[in-house]
Parts: C-alpha cells; structure tokens; sequence
C-alpha cells in the first residue's frame, strides 16, 4: 500500500554528483537523478523509451542523456532530441520525467501527478541544515516492506529490548506510556521516562554519575518521516546540552524501494555548541550500531510472518494502529480520484 501523491527521499544531496549520474529505484520506479549545467535537478525515468535499457548506463551530453544502447538522446524534460537513423523523431519517444527538489540536504521526487506536487508538504527536516545541529548522514538498505520499519519506529517500547545495550538500557522505556495526537498528516507521539540509568549510547559521548529523566518526542508523518527531539538530564536538573545533560533532534526518512525492500535515510544531530568531531562520529557510529540491531529484528520478522495469520494487537501498538489507518485513508482518497499518471502508468 503505497501513497503516490506524496515526497519521497530518493538521496542525500552529496549522493548526487555535479556531473555523471545517480539512480535509485523508488516504489518500483527505477529513477534517474542528474544535475544540469546550471545546477539544478533533473529526474527521470531510468528506462529507455525503445528497449528498456537503463539510461543510467549510457552517458551524458550537456544537459541530455545519450541511451548506452542505440544512441537515443533525451533531453532534461524527457523528449528524445536525437534518434540515430531516423529522418523523424516519433512524438511518441520520450521517458517520464518526475518533479524533483533538494530540501534541508535530501533530495526529493514526486511519484504521483506531476500537477499536485506541492513543497508545502515537504517535511520540516530543519536540523539536516541548520549551522545549531552538527551530525554525519546516514542510510541503511532493508529487504523489509517498508511498513514493518514504519510499525518499529513507531513503537520505542522496543528500545528496551531490541536496543537493551544501545539506545535502551532500561525496561522504564517499554513501561513508559506514551500520549498520541492528532497532527496535519501524521501524528504526535510523546514518551517521558523519568529516573533511569542513561543508555550505553548516552554513556559513549557524555558521561553520567547519577540516573536520568529521558524524553521522546516525535512526529511521524506521511509517507513515513520521523522528526524528533529527544534526550534528557541528570534527575533534577533542567534539559540542557550534552554538558548537563542531552539534546538531539534526528531526521529519518522511509522510502520503499520495492514491495519487499526499502531506503532508510537517517541522521541524529547534537547542538553546534558541541563542536566536537569526536562527539559526531560516536553518535554517528552508535546510531548505525543499533539501526543494525532493527534491520536484523524487523528482516527475522519479515522471513518468520505468516501472511494467514493475524498479528495479536496490544496496547503498545496504538500509534502504529492510527498511522497505518491515516495511510489508508490517504490511499483511498486517492484511489477514488484517479491522476492521469497512474492512469498511463
């Protein structure tokens, strides 16, 4: 179940290189990503109008893709310009193109009808770019339906046990109830988890001597976008930086690749005020260290699900109940007003 009329994160800004090309395959779209001469961005379909060839394996010319097959030329709109060995370029030779925009360091495509593509629904990614957050970007390759990652960051309960000697390091997390509301497109998910011993990932960059009152807050949006702030102080003392205490804003982004495979972009950022290299590199470092910890949770999940019987729900589930129920009403309304793109599609 896939929204179309939404942004997707198809790279990081750095992934795209001023000249040569970059593809990635986006809701079983392979795509093609360049940019011109001017420096904006183009993305197309990476498959050859005539044969099917991936673009991606010929060259480029100036602003135009040659074909690595029989030499058809396409311009930054998709038109073939040039077609060896034809007096006349049939209207018909052409590859789709999809609105493309460069955001807070990701970069986004549009899947659905090139008309609706709206950058007010652009998530507010703030801290990818910001000069008070410092962080190294990340990005993690599941063979997962992009929905299992979904349900996982949707639950922190499970950063008590998947997480036990990472994120975690305390069972007040899963016991913790979380509140739930209601925002544009998403919902809001808050967990405070007052007097427990900071987390070993805590302990990596910030040292502590007594026990800590941690928070969550996030909002997690459509197509499947976590912005939060979380972190924490020693018990009795205000929130502050990671000299009294932590404070973290991260940015991670789901964009399903196939119906079983999917791109998870992710960063984790601490206050400019910390300009330690030192500081960066071990969240960096802890943050990919447990990601590995969900991929190889959620992918034993994904082989062990069997599709005839139901999974038990439990109260720990309600915000990924909600989110799930917003994506198929967003789906449905959709469905009942049909774009001329997936009608051609």
């Amino acid at each position: 179940m896939w929204i179309r009329n939404c942004w997707y994160v198809i790279a990081w800004e750095h992934e795209v290189p001023a000249e040569g090309m970059f593809t990635r395959r986006v809701l079983n779209d392979p795509i093609l990503v360049y940019r011109t001469s001017e420096g904006g961005l183009v993305a197309m379909q990476d498959r050859c109008c005539h044969r099917q060839a991936p673009l991606s394996r010929g060259r480029r010319e100036g602003d135009c893709v040659r074909c690595g097959y029989h030499g058809l030329k396409f311009d930054a709109g998709g038109v073939c310009v040039e077609a060896p060995g034809l007096a006349r370029i049939p209207v018909k030779a052409r590859v789709r193109t999809y609105p493309v925009v460069s955001h807070n360091k990701w970069i986004f495509v549009w899947m659905g009808d090139p008309a609706l593509a709206d950058r007010a629904l652009l998530p507010d990614n703030f801290s990818c770019d910001h000069p008070d957050w410092l962080y190294k970007p990340g990005y993690v390759h599941y063979d997962t339906p992009y929905l299992l990652v979904c349900d996982n960051l949707l639950d922190f309960s499970h950063l008590s046990y998947v997480h036990e000697s990472t994120l975690g390091g305390s069972t007040a997390i899963a016991q913790a109830i979380p509140t739930i509301e209601p925002i544009p497109r998403g919902i809001r998910v808050t967990r405070h988890v007052p007097d427990v011993p900071p987390s070993p990932f805590w302990q990596s960059f910030q040292r502590f001597d007594r026990n800590v009152d941690r928070y969550f807050i996030y909002d997690f949006v459509l197509p499947g976008t976590l912005l939060m702030r979380s972190g924490g102080a020693p018990v009795g003392q205000a929130e502050g930086g990671l000299r009294g205490g932590v404070q973290l804003h991260s940015c991670q982004t789901l964009t399903p690749e196939t119906e079983t495979t999917t791109h998870y972009f992710f960063q984790q950022s601490h206050r400019s005020s910390i300009d330690d290299p030192a500081v960066t590199d071990t969240i960096y470092r802890g943050l990919v260290s447990a990601f590995e910890e969900d991929r190889e949770t959620i992918t034993a999940q994904h082989l062990n699900i069997d599709p005839e019987v139901p999974m038990l729900l439990l109260g720990m589930d309600q915000a990924l109940v909600r989110y799930r129920r917003l994506l198929q009403q967003e789906f449905e309304r959709e469905r009942s007003a049909p774009s001329p793109v997936r009608e051609a599609a």
